[in-house]
């Protein structure tokens, strides 16, 4: 299992693309490997024949290093080789081991499935408790009105009120008293409480969905498991910082109008990605990142685009974006989005970046914050565009209200390396430069 992204520790085997027995030359596409960022295809790297699979697709958390698969040279006996002793599959996740069980817990395992079938198991409040055991009742005859089915004492009070009105025929049974006046049996002895405590969530039932108290595991990606790794260590060891401006779209979408008049689709968004890469360019102070023990200036101006795919949040880079026209920054976008959602993009095309951009406008949000993407120093989060009116001055100084399409954007920065008074001069030059595109030429 080879490292395919920086961050990897282990991978998935999706497919194999190659069958035992099949040649091979080098750069053959031998099998897909989901790793901790998109699904990426492993070629070989030398020729040969396909020899032996060691570890079959659908596979999970392949640990780095492990023996996936076996290459032979031409003309070897391929269909005797042999694994190597001192390089395996990965040995499978073992359970620690159980203490044996002492005489005591196997002596109660009877008491448990002596139960009397159909008798629903409560978790009492202490009040309840009381109040069924002074009045033999039990709870099994009421129904739990509590927070997590909890018995609570009004629904013993009401048990209490049906008994009382003749209602409740059946008692809860009392133990029968034992043969012999001898001391207790072991059973006696190990036998639980009336009403245990049960544990807190209970697992989930077999059978049983819906069922009030249960819950269903969802299995998560590798992809999911790093992006909560990285988001909780971004949270917790990146001094976040944030800065917010409104934005008038007016000449974005008047320019955006004149393009779309010429066949060239782009979206605002994409405006919105220039406008960020000009403004770095113009305030290379902001273009860095922190390696954990200082501040580093990057050479280069590369965007990272938040992408929402069905196994996580992804982001393609879109690379040189200070040097890049606004239509051949939308047409990288739309590559890079779809290859991302398809889960094909290469590790070149992910890892990396020098600020990134999340923009929630198309699901109508109007503003929020973003979590930085550490190493980067910065996010922006982009709201939608809205129209909004203004009181203005006409040419003879009369007032007047004007609909304006206003955007709000939000930028989270690293307090140790961007200050509130750089972020608060980036996005005055960014403001301005998005109001005016004929900059972003």
């Amino acid at each position: 299992m080879p490292s395919l992204s920086p961050t990897m520790e282990e991978g998935n085997i999706v497919k194999w693309l190659k069958k035992e027995g099949e040649a091979v030359s080098a750069g053959d596409a031998l099998c897909e490997i989901e790793t901790d960022k998109a699904v990426v295809t492993l070629d070989a790297s030398d020729d040969g024949i396909l020899a032996k699979i060691v570890v079959e697709e659908g596979s999970k958390n392949i640990r780095l290093g492990s023996l996936i698969g076996l290459i032979v040279e031409e003309g070897e006996d391929w269909k005797h080789v042999e694994i190597p002793k001192d390089v395996g599959p990965p040995p499978p996740v073992s359970k620690p081991s159980e203490p044996r069980p002492s005489p005591e817990p196997q002596i109660s395992i009877p008491v448990k499935k002596e139960h009397i079938p159909g008798t629903l198991r409560f978790r009492l409040s202490p009040a309840a408790r009381n109040i069924l055991e002074k009045h033999s009742l039990d709870a099994s005859q009421g129904t739990a009105t509590g927070p997590r089915g909890i018995f609570t004492k009004e629904d013993a009070l009401k048990l209490v009120q049906l008994k009382q009105t003749g209602k409740i025929t059946e008692s809860r049974p009392t133990p029968a008293p034992t043969a012999t006046p001898t001391a207790p049996s072991p059973l006696q002895a190990t036998a639980g409480p009336s009403y245990p405590r049960p544990v807190i969530p209970p697992v989930s039932t077999p059978g049983q969905p819906n069922a009030v108290g249960t819950f269903t595991e969802i299995p998560a990606s590798n992809i999911r498991r790093v992006i909560a790794k990285r988001l909780t260590e971004s949270k917790s060891t990146v001094p976040h910082a944030y800065a917010t401006a409104d934005c008038d779209l007016g000449a974005v979408l008047k320019v955006r109008q004149d393009l779309v008049k010429d066949d060239i689709k782009v979206s605002v968004n994409d405006f919105i990605i220039k406008a960020a890469a000009v403004t770095l360019k113009q305030m290379p102070d902001v273009n860095v990142s922190w390696d954990g023990e200082g501040p580093k200036q990057l050479p280069f101006i590369d965007i990272s685009v938040a992408v929402a795919t069905d196994k996580g949040l992804l982001t393609p880079i879109i690379k040189d974006a200070a040097a890049k026209g606004i239509q051949e920054i939308a047409d990288s976008v739309k590559a890079l989005s779809k290859k991302a959602r398809d889960g094909k993009l290469l590790p070149e095309e992910y890892q990396g970046g020098s600020f990134s951009i999340s923009n929630l406008g198309m699901f109508g949000i109007d503003e929020f914050t973003a979590v930085i993407n550490p190493p980067q120093a910065c996010i922006l989060a982009v709201g939608r565009f809205r129209p909004v009116l203004k009181l203005t001055e006409d040419e003879e100084g009369n007032a007047k209200l004007q609909q304006r399409q206003l955007i709000t954007v939000t930028m989270s920065s690293d307090s140790r390396v961007v200050d509130d008074e750089l972020a608060t001069r980036f996005l005055k030059s960014f403001k301005a430069n998005l109001e005016n595109p004929i900059r972003l030429a």
